[in-house]
């Protein structure tokens, strides 16, 4: 792993306000002009915070450009030569992180963020444990292909159907956790990729947990790194597998 910037004191760690973690494959044209945009809005809004940079094995120099963002005192890099996975890279971050409510969000900010306010308040002032943004909601203003939204609502409708699920956008990349809730959650999810998410989730709510889902506009600007089928059957069989080792 890579250069790490903490801040604490000597015997006790000092929690920041927030750790908003970035998973970066590949993102070396945009990854710097994200955390300046992020940085901003966290520093409008009065928060501390910092930036974790969760690069996952990149070949296109994203991993110097992380390096050289470090010099922002807010910024960590954690960096893998070998790819990990999303989910696993999320993981490790959070584990390593120094702040009381944990987020991650996508590189290319295909949510407004305009939403992080609420999204962050959402955990620290409305008492929920858990919030995402959502795609699937009547309210919601998502921009992406026929096709991704078919696959979209097919995949969250199986989830509803067989893990009980009550969200209805599980793999929207904006989330914000209570930071101990996060933590004793990773302890049993074992997904390593894009399925993360959804573990999360499903998981929370068979504890019980309280879980915001709110509309938010949600706009790619890229192509999206799912591999439509060969993830579509991988995240398919997910399913199955959690539904099989959940309790009844």
């Amino acid at each position: 792993m890579g250069v790490l910037k903490k801040t604490q004191c000597t015997n006790k760690k000092t929690f920041l306000d927030v750790t908003v973690v970035l998973p970066a494959l590949n993102e070396v044209d945009i990854i710097e002009q994200t955390v300046e945009k992020i940085s901003q809005t966290l520093k409008t809004c009065g928060y501390t915070y910092e930036i974790i940079i969760a690069e996952d094995g990149s070949t296109d120099g994203t991993d110097r450009k992380a390096e050289e963002l470090t010099h922002l005192s807010y910024v960590r890099h954690l960096h893998s030569d070998k790819r990990l996975g999303r989910g696993k890279a999320l993981t490790n971050s959070f584990k390593q992180s120094n702040g009381n409510i944990l987020i991650y969000m996508d590189v290319d900010l295909a949510t407004d963020l305009k939403y992080l306010k609420q999204l962050i308040n959402a955990v620290t002032k409305e008492g929920y444990l858990l919030a995402t943004g959502s795609r699937g909601l009547s309210q919601s203003n998502a921009k992406r292909t026929f096709t991704r939204s078919i696959a979209s609502k097919v995949y969250n409708f199986m989830v509803r159907l067989f893990l009980q699920s009550k969200i209805k956008d599980h793999q929207c990349g904006f989330k914000a956790f209570q930071r101990d809730i996060l933590l004793s959650l990773l302890e049993d999810v074992t997904a390593l990729h894009w399925f993360w998410d959804t573990e999360v989730l499903v998981r929370a709510q068979r504890k019980g947990y309280k879980i915001k889902e709110f509309p938010v506009e949600w706009k790619s600007t890229r192509e999206t790194k799912v591999k439509l089928f060969h993830d579509a059957f991988d995240m398919g069989l997910q399913i199955l597998i959690l539904w099989w080792h959940l309790p009844s």
